[in-house]
């Protein structure tokens, strides 16, 4: 009999181990500037190796905040891990954010989460060669924008008006006349970073700007 019940709690103990535990998360998105609430925003559920994994995270789920940009979400706790993201998708006005939380914090501070989104704002980029010598000299151009790679935050179009260039970001010889137009963190450190070829001697430039939000900015670079 004792032989039996050992067999039905054991039994019992592991169906109680393997049933999945949820969290009940809640919190809110907002402007990171003006702390106005960010509505219909999509988030993405990640799980972590550890707090610094940056390289291989895991989708698990998604969900959304709702117009007044609050969100409740049932968080199934992983059985492989204690670290989190919750990426908060960009789009032509915010950008991407990430925030990474281990479960210490969520059971701390889980139903009262604010995740910020920094706003994006307008730049273009105008280059034009004034040299009229034959020689083909080369420009590159690059931008970092509170310290995240231009290119890889927003897309960018390249628009030509004289012979302009046939390769991404580089224009050689000729009539250039081109402006790049694409979108960087407005009211943050944006670093453009020129980078040019001539007579067999390469110079190369910075401007460091700060765009302001919903304006059209623009920076300039002749050569």
């Amino acid at each position: 009999m004792r032989h039996f019940l050992f067999i039905v709690l054991s039994m019992f103990l592991a169906g109680c181990w393997n049933v999945d535990r949820f969290m009940e998360l809640r919190g809110k998105v907002l402007d990171e500037k003006t702390n106005e609430p960010v509505p219909n925003r999509k988030i993405l559920v990640h799980e972590l190796m550890n707090d610094n994994d940056n390289s291989n995270p895991t989708y698990i789920d998604e969900f959304t905040t709702d117009s007044l940009g609050l969100f409740t979400y049932m968080l199934k706790e992983s059985k492989v891990t204690y670290f989190y993201n919750f990426e908060v998708i960009g789009d032509s006005t915010y950008g991407i954010s990430n925030n990474k939380l281990g479960m210490t914090e969520l059971n701390r501070y889980g139903k009262f989460l604010s995740f910020y989104l920094r706003r994006l704002t307008n730049l273009s980029i105008k280059i034009e060669r004034k040299s009229r010598t034959t020689f083909q000299d080369t420009l590159f151009v690059s931008w970092r924008t509170n310290e995240v790679d231009g290119e890889l935050l927003y897309p960018y179009k390249i628009t030509n008006y004289g012979l302009g260039c046939t390769l991404p970001l580089r224009w050689i010889g000729g009539d250039i006349k081109s402006v790049v137009t694409t979108k960087v963190f407005a009211d943050k450190k944006t670093i453009i970073h020129w980078k040019l070829f001539r007579l067999g001697r390469a110079k190369e430039f910075t401007d460091t700007i700060f765009c302001k939000r919903d304006e059209a900015n623009t920076i300039s670079f002749k050569y």
